[in-house]
């Protein structure tokens, strides 16, 4: 085994090595993000929906007066119509 040569090889790596450390330098470049305008538009959606009402208190309301006391529902003639449904059959 010739150790002179090991030297040698070793040699040879460590001159390919940095010998300082470089200062992280800052970049000129920022991170960007674009949003198509399907990706706006549904946002937008999404946002309006969020913040409306659940129900609307003035339909309710004027279907509430409009069928109060007149609705009256047999149950036998329901069950009939929902076993006809049932078996395919239409009313």
């Amino acid at each position: 085994m010739r150790i002179s040569a090991y030297n040698a090889i070793t040699q040879v790596y460590q001159t390919r090595k940095p010998s300082t450390a470089r200062a992280n330098k800052t970049s000129d470049f920022r991170d960007e993000v674009d949003i198509s305008e399907a990706g706006r538009d549904y946002q937008i959606a999404k946002k309006a929906v969020s913040e409306s009402a659940d129900t609307r208190e003035d339909l309710v309301a004027s279907m509430k007066k409009k069928y109060a006391g007149d609705v009256k529902v047999d149950t036998g003639d329901f069950a009939d119509i929902l076993l006809q449904k049932y078996n395919g059959l239409t009313y």
